[in-house]
């Protein structure tokens, strides 16, 4: 995990920054899409780095092969779904930089999920599935505060909300049939408010590489010693 911040920041301070005031963070990225590439390419990497840091479920714990099998496909159809969204806000809006807006997403309150009980060396299956789902519930109520981001990405926000809600619902009917459902009580916690476009687009940007992120960690699935 430091490995990526230390390249990040590397890549951060040599890019350069030669911005006009009307364009922000948007001619790097256009006269150098190798550049992009790249950089989206490390994010990735990163993510799924800091996924294989943490510690699999031990040999008392199980779930069943057809929950694991169904989370893998939902996981992989969010990631092409968030990707393709992502290119899009690059491609029309120039906002292809996640680490260069990390400030404006601390003031404008947009949270990130966590998954320490999913890494945690005293790690316990229902409090891993808990944040599972807290966390896809909290992604679900920022995708919906990116309503009206822009005519022509409506869609594609719409269809990935309802994609991690689907997620949402697979991961708490597992904790039903487990029998912890009833001891958690769901909840999105405080959305973030855009004050402009340019602030609900940004925002956009924030909202989907955190999602990739957290969907990078939610791989620890595959690690869980699945029922036959």
């Amino acid at each position: 995990m430091a490995f990526c911040i230390k390249a990040l920041r590397s890549r951060s301070l040599t890019e350069p920054r030669a911005h006009s005031p009307s364009t922000p963070m948007a001619e790097p990225a256009a006269q150098n899409p190798m550049r992009l590439m790249a950089l989206q390419l490390l994010l990735w990497l990163c993510a799924l780095w800091t996924g294989q840091e943490a510690t699999p479920l031990g040999p008392g714990s199980s779930l069943p092969r057809s929950f694991l099998l169904k989370c893998s496909e939902q996981v992989r159809k969010i990631q092409m779904a968030s990707a393709e969204l992502q290119e899009k806000l690059c491609a029309t809006y120039k906002l292809c930089h996640p680490e260069e807006l990390v400030l404006l997403g601390h003031s404008l309150g947009i949270p990130q999920a966590s998954l320490s009980s999913c890494s945690s060396q005293a790690l316990q299956l229902t409090g891993c599935l808990s944040q599972l789902h807290s966390g896809l519930l909290l992604h679900q109520g920022l995708l919906q505060a990116l309503a009206g981001i822009s005519p022509k990405l409506a869609l594609s926000v719409d269809m990935l909300q309802l994609d991690v809600a689907d997620f949402a619902s697979t991961v708490w009917q597992q904790m039903e049939d487990l029998g912890v459902a009833s001891a958690m009580r769901p909840t999105q916690g405080t959305m973030p408010t855009f004050a402009s476009a340019f602030q609900r687009r940004a925002g956009g940007v924030l909202v989907i590489s955190h999602l990739q992120s957290f969907l990078g960690l939610a791989h620890h699935f595959q690690y869980y010693p699945a029922q036959p």
